[in-house]
């Protein structure tokens, strides 16, 4: 048995020292630095300068953080509304007997495999474009432009989630093919229609897989990074700013007078993000629960 223990432990302990040294140090470390000012991130902790919730109340009272905030948020509502909705349809259509299913999965989901840089290009000069775009018949009729500061974040959202519904559906359709296709039959033979069979059935056993996608969405939000920055920089334009930008900016400076250089600072957003997800995640388990339900 003691032999047993010894084997045990060395087998555990290298494992257990890569998990602290990579996930739970740095943890501790983020909320640390999250009550000092610090000019810059790799500074010895002999560098910082003690400032309490200093850096929390300055996050309070700035505007372009409750921009980016905003932002945030709609991303996360409006953008999860769209991105589940359609990711749901898809992924009900392609599990009811259509053709082709393998191909247009592959359609739907190739988005998720092109960089968001070149994804980011083609929607801003060959979708959005003030000449030639293929929406630009849309803004003409409005007589404004998609790129214009007043809806620059409305076409940021639209490209986006062109981009994410492929990821989404893919977990729809595995938590689907699950269910068992006797619930189906079962059904059928008591005169249930396609609706029916979606409400009653399809719903109620996809309780976990959409408490999945939204927690996946819910990281996926506030990592909101690269196409903020591929839109507009926030040198020129802070209408798309998100909070992992004003982060960046904040830590590693942006060498402009919008953001300052303070590592403290950008810990304090992280930890903010951080609270919002495990919040998210909390109401989730506490709405979407499914022990009852049995494939």
């Amino acid at each position: 048995m003691k032999r047993n223990k010894g084997m045990i432990v060395a087998f555990l302990t290298p494992a257990l020292i890569f998990f602290v040294a990579t996930f739970v140090y740095p943890i501790i470390r983020t909320v640390m630095m999250s009550f000092f000012k610090i000019e810059n991130v790799v500074d010895s902790i002999g560098k910082w300068q003690f400032t309490g919730l200093a850096n929390y109340i300055k996050l309070l009272q700035t505007p372009i953080f409750h921009t980016a905030l905003l932002n945030l948020l709609k991303i996360w509502l409006y953008g999860g509304i769209i991105v589940m909705t359609l990711a749901l349809l898809f992924a009900v259509i392609l599990t009811n007997g259509i053709k082709g299913k393998k191909f247009f999965r592959a359609v739907i989901y190739l988005p998720n495999i092109v960089s968001a840089v070149a994804l980011a290009v083609m929607w801003q000069q060959f979708v959005f474009s003030n000449q030639f775009g293929l929406f630009k018949p849309f803004a003409d009729m409005g007589g404004w432009a998609w790129l214009d500061p007043e809806h620059k974040f409305l076409s940021l959202l639209i490209a986006y989630c062109f981009g994410m519904v492929g990821y989404h559906m893919l977990i729809f359709l595995s938590g689907i093919e699950r269910i068992g296709g006797e619930y189906y039959e079962a059904s059928r033979i008591d005169g249930a229609s396609r609706v029916a069979q979606f409400r009653y059935i399809t719903l109620p056993l996809l309780k976990g897989v959409f408490k999945t996608n939204i927690t996946m969405w819910s990281i996926t939000s506030v990592g909101f990074f690269v196409w903020s920055q591929l839109f507009s920089t926030v040198t020129t334009d802070t209408t798309v700013i998100t909070p992992m930008v004003y982060l960046y900016n904040q830590t590693f400076g942006s060498g402009n007078s919008v953001t300052e250089r303070n590592a403290g600072l950008g810990a304090a957003i992280g930890i903010i993000l951080a609270i919002f997800v495990v919040i998210v995640f909390w109401v989730c388990n506490r709405t979407l629960k499914d022990d009852e339900l049995e494939f």
